[in-house]
This record gives C-alpha cells, sequence and structure tokens, in this order.
C-alpha cells in the first residue's frame, strides 16, 4: 500500500488500524520503528511502515504514540 495506489485494506490492515484506533499501538524509537500492539511486537514487521506510508497512522516525534490519521479512519470505515 502506498499513497499513490489505493489497495484495498488486507485483513491484517485492517485489524491493526482498528488496534492503533483502540490506542493499544506504540512506534518504538529502534531503527525500522517497529510496531507494539499490547506490548508485543507485531508479527508483520512491515505494517507499521506500510500504514504510516500511506497515511493512515501517525506517530508524534518523541513519543512514540501511534495514532489513526483522518484518513486511516476514512479507510477502515469503508473496508
Amino acid at each position: 500500500m502506498t499513497t499513490t495506489t489505493s489497495e484495498p485494506l488486507s485483513h491484517r490492515d485492517r485489524a491493526v488500524l482498528r488496534a492503533v484506533a483502540g490506542g493499544r499501538c506504540r512506534h518504538t524509537s529502534e531503527i525500522g520503528t517497529p510496531l507494539l500492539i499490547d506490548g508485543a511486537y507485531s508479527s508483520d514487521q512491515l505494517v507499521g511502515v506500510r500504514l504510516a506510508a500511506a497515511g493512515l497512522i501517525a506517530t508524534e516525534p518523541g513519543q512514540g504514540a501511534t495514532t489513526i490519521t483522518a484518513r486511516g479512519r476514512a479507510a477502515l470505515a469503508a473496508a
């Protein structure tokens, strides 16, 4: 998924977006910015990068808190 295409969200993408919307996710400060869901690393190492690149989630610099964007909410509602 990129910001220039409109590929449909996978089941995993939708599940992660729901977790982010529920306040259950954060990014670590490690290289590659792994996404933590309920305190555990996501098995899909690129899901956070993919959703952030598509503008569906955002992380506050220095905070690690990951939030769903308006675009992410719209994509989740449409899925």
